[in-house]
């Protein structure tokens, strides 16, 4: 199996209306890696944002069967990080990396 690079786990921050309402109780919500572990991803955030992360809680999305226009169809999976930082802490997300 191959291993995956630390900066590959971390695949685009969640911005939706829940995501930015925990980000005053100190949480991140980013779309990660379907293969990527707590380690590699709390490992990745201290070193790209240069902050301290306390916990991760990893949550994996199941593939879905829709009906689209008649026919069958599919919503991907994913997996998606929510991370706690220390307290004090932010990542700004609408600046980009």
């Amino acid at each position: 199996m191959k291993k995956i690079n630390y900066l590959d786990s971390i695949l685009s921050p969640v911005i939706t209306e829940k995501a930015t309402s925990q980000t005053e109780q100190n949480k991140v919500t980013f779309k990660v890696h379907n293969k990527a572990s707590k380690k590699s991803i709390k490992k990745t955030i201290e070193k790209i944002f240069k902050v301290n992360v306390i916990k991760i809680n990893t949550i994996t999305k199941k593939e879905k069967l829709k009906i689209v226009r008649g026919r069958p169809g599919k919503k991907k999976g994913f997996k998606k990080a929510l991370v706690t930082l220390k307290k004090g802490q932010s990542i700004d997300l609408s600046l980009g990396v």
